[in-house]
């Protein structure tokens, strides 16, 4: 399944910060792999799940150590 994020999610990746655009759920066996747009250089990488993290958000409570 292809989903399309509305709105985008910011997370950080192995390469750098970039805006989640979609999620493809290959089923059961699988893991999630994240569309991530990267801000830097505008390249489109799929994510695995293990890999992708919500980028830092004080309002949310997720605040550097």
């Amino acid at each position: 399944m292809f989903t399309q994020l509305d709105p985008p999610i910011p997370l950080d990746t192995p390469k750098g910060a970039g805006l989640a655009l979609a999620v493809i759920d290959y089923g059961l066996e699988h893991s999630l792999l994240w569309v991530v747009a990267l801000d830097a250089t505008g390249e489109i990488w799929c994510v695995p799940n293990s890999d992708a993290r919500a980028q830092k958000n004080w309002s949310a409570g997720r605040r550097t150590a």
